[in-house]
């Protein structure tokens, strides 16, 4: 049983002199190019993990994983073969968490498609909490990501310039565009990143399966971010997030005046190799 519900991830906070966000990719195909940001969080929350599988798969994914200090992000590579002996009580976790992503609709009705991308790679993120962080290298201008919490002792995942701030439970799967600042924050913190709400200890620590999902031009334009020429976002006064620094604790954006020709096509940046590379790869 799945439980889909959608929060809305368009309360921009922009700074000034900034009237917009968009970003650009490092992606040859996208060389002069920029799009919005998906301005929806899609949370599910899931029932295929019982107490069981969440402890058989935690006690995994930390074992794999080093996080000493705040804001420490592990990630370490499983499989679809590696989690079904983890979790042998539940059929085809793949496919359950494929079932879950396509509610969103975010690749379109079809089954397949979220099964490939599942399939493809998937991987265990710890944390012991989160600062403010965007990712844009890469090919990941072009994705979604989705997270499946595991183990989340009170904490909450917070995009502070798309106004959005959710609990999260064990179980819970998001799917949100990681080019917009997020991090992980306590409830009682008022959305800021704070490190003494962090400490060592099994209570400071997050883990969380996750993936991609990458989305065609066509499949953007569906969700109302369309790739554009970046002379439109520059009009509209977008701010690159692809070049943005966000304050580790807010999320505010580091001098944001000198980013004034961020969206120009004399500034566009190319990376013919661009594959991204996870830390601990």
């Amino acid at each position: 049983m799945s439980n889909h519900r959608i929060v809305a991830a368009n309360a921009y906070r922009v700074p000034r002199p900034f009237e917009a966000f968009a970003v650009r990719s490092e992606e040859p195909c996208h060389a002069f190019d920029a799009r919005a940001p998906y301005d929806r969080v899609h949370v599910i929350r899931t029932g295929f993990l019982d107490s069981d599988a969440l402890a058989r798969l935690s006690a995994q994914g930390y074992a794999r994983t080093r996080i000493d200090a705040f804001s420490d992000i592990d990630y370490a590579n499983t499989s679809p073969a590696d989690l079904a002996a983890t979790a042998p009580g539940v059929a085809d976790l793949v496919a359950a968490i494929a079932s879950a992503l396509q509610l969103t609709g975010v690749l379109g009705d079809g089954l397949a498609a979220y099964r490939d991308s599942v399939a493809e790679r998937i991987d265990y993120l710890a944390s012991r909490g989160a600062g403010f962080h965007n990712d844009v290298r890469g090919r990941w201008s072009r994705c979604l990501f989705w997270l499946l919490a595991l183990d989340v002792p009170d904490v909450e995942f917070v995009m502070p310039h798309a106004g959005v701030q959710l609990p999260l439970a064990p179980g819970d799967l998001l799917v949100f565009d990681q080019t917009m600042a997020h991090g992980l924050a306590r409830p009682g913190d008022g959305g800021q990143a704070v490190e003494a709400s962090f400490l060592a200890g099994a209570q400071g620590r997050q883990l969380f399966l996750t993936g991609e999902l990458p989305l065609a031009d066509a499949q953007w334009a569906a969700l109302g971010a369309p790739w554009l020429p970046v002379e439109e976002h520059e009009r509209r006064g977008a701010l690159d997030l692809a070049v943005a620094e966000f304050d580790e604790r807010s999320g505010a954006v580091k001098r944001p005046r000198e980013l004034r020709d961020s969206m120009k096509r004399s500034t566009c940046h190319v990376d013919d190799g661009s594959t991204p590379v996870r830390p601990g790869d």
